[in-house]
């Protein structure tokens, strides 16, 4: 008997930085709360726990005013809503997802660690607004905090029975492509969400032909590995 019985191929979505424009939502809700994160490039060359606190023009007045549980809380609502009713998919991302979605033959899976108040619920919203339905997804898992995303990669490639050499799993952070060497996907890494093209090559050492530094660059590329319509 044949090690993988179907043909099948696996494309997994880290959301957020990747096929959502995270950035300009958490920016939004800063601004509407007094405060200023920067523009997007000192946004993506901070270090993790510094990534919301500004940097050094911002972090007093941004520390200020995160102080305290409830300063939290309308903070949190705030980006809720943002990306309920305002944050968008990157250019062409909902075409791309039409087109994987439609695949007879391909698997498509989202994974997010998305922080808003019931995150499924928020991003039912944000995907309805560009005519795509989230249960159409043949996998979807929120992430908690501290989780490895290389868990939840392996468990949908061995739900599926999918051959890992036909396995892609997309992500915006040095750590998705760990986790998606470590779960046996190929890598496909953007340089336009939480970390750019720089830090990621030369600080951690991500081979430059697996990144993108644009939406339209990552949409050709994956069109391409798993030989559906460049459109044009």
């Amino acid at each position: 008997m044949a090690l993988y019985e179907n043909r099948e191929r696996l494309v997994i979505f880290d959301a957020d930085g990747t096929i959502i424009d995270a950035f300009h939502a958490i920016e939004r809700t800063f601004l509407n709360h007094g405060m200023d994160i920067g523009d997007l490039e000192r946004f993506q060359k901070r270090r993790k726990l510094l990534k919301y606190l500004g940097g050094l023009r911002e972090f007093p007045t941004n520390l200020r005013r995160q102080f305290g549980k409830q300063s939290r809380k309308k903070l949190l609502a705030t980006l809720t809503e943002i990306y309920r009713h305002e944050a968008s998919l990157y250019p062409g991302i909902d075409s791309l997802l039409h087109s994987l979605l439609a695949a007879p033959d391909i698997r498509v899976g989202l994974v997010t660690r998305n922080v808003t108040v019931e995150p499924e619920e928020t991003l039912k919203c944000l995907f309805r607004r560009h005519g795509i339905n989230i249960d159409d997804f043949d996998f979807f898992a929120c992430i908690p905090i501290g989780e490895e995303k290389t868990t939840q990669l392996k468990r949908a490639r061995e739900r599926f029975a999918i051959n890992p050499a036909r396995t892609y799993a997309c992500g915006d952070e040095y750590s998705d492509y760990l986790a998606a060497i470590g779960a046996g996907f190929h890598p496909f890494v953007v340089a336009y969400g939480f970390e750019d093209s720089k830090r990621l090559s030369k600080d951690f050492g991500v081979p430059s032909e697996v990144i993108s530094t644009s939406p339209a660059e990552f949409i050709e590329r994956l069109r391409h590995a798993l030989d559906l319509t460049i459109e044009t």
